[in-house]
């Protein structure tokens, strides 16, 4: 028993170590962001690695990525628009139905995306910040996923449906502001607006823009 309750101990540790994820803030945040207003959001590059990848044509499999992708970003706008509201952040975020409409007008699509900087995106689509992203799945999270999860799971290593990165830039300079990395597990949600929500909530306390951490730093 007290073997058992040693691994238990053990597990919640590692899982409790390994839930915020990886998160780093520029030096230069404060000094880079201190004008900047509204954000845009992006859509996210998508790697799928399905089961049954091999059962899908590549024109399929790059639509399905692409959709994943404009779904994070449309769970990332929900769950910043919702904050917003309690006034928790001091910027604002583009509609991202303007943001995707500016790109597509100036033929930018997820295809050519990665050769803009930010500085160059943010100039297009009058922000003064860019959120961008990428994430590798092992499943359509967006058609929902399972939730059920147990500590076998976790040892044989079939907890995790893929890895999340999120990403601010300033618009001024293209210099990398803050960056957020994650995995994405059976606990993190059954659908991307679970999972979005679930993860940003486990970095609220880092994001850079949040008012009370600013209120914080100035006393």
């Amino acid at each position: 028993m007290k073997k058992i309750a040693t691994l238990l101990v053990l597990f919640i540790c590692i899982v409790k170590a390994n839930a915020q994820g990886n998160i780093y803030t520029s030096e230069s945040f404060d000094e880079l962001s201190k004008d900047h207003k509204v954000l845009a959001i992006l859509p996210f590059y998508a790697t799928l690695h399905l089961e049954n990848s091999k059962d899908i044509t590549d024109e399929n499999l790059k639509k399905l990525a692409e959709k994943e992708g404009y779904v994070v970003q449309s769970a990332l706008e929900t769950y910043f628009l919702k904050q917003k509201s309690k006034k928790k952040f001091e910027v604002t975020f583009q509609n991202i139905q303007i943001t995707n409409d500016l790109l597509a007008k100036n033929n930018i699509s997820l295809d050519n995306l990665d050769v803009y900087t930010s500085k160059k995106l943010a100039n297009l689509l009058g922000v003064d910040g860019i959120i961008s992203g990428n994430l590798t799945l092992k499943a359509l999270i967006s058609e929902g996923v399972s939730t059920d999860f147990d500590i076998f799971d976790y040892l044989l290593g079939d907890s995790g449906y893929g890895r999340i990165a999120i990403k601010i830039a300033d618009g001024k300079t293209s210099k990398l502001l803050w960056k957020y990395e994650n995995k994405i597990t059976k606990k993190s949600g059954k659908d991307t607006y679970e999972i979005i929500t679930d993860m940003m909530k486990k970095a609220a306390r880092k994001f850079p823009y949040e008012k009370e951490k600013k209120r914080k730093k100035k006393n």
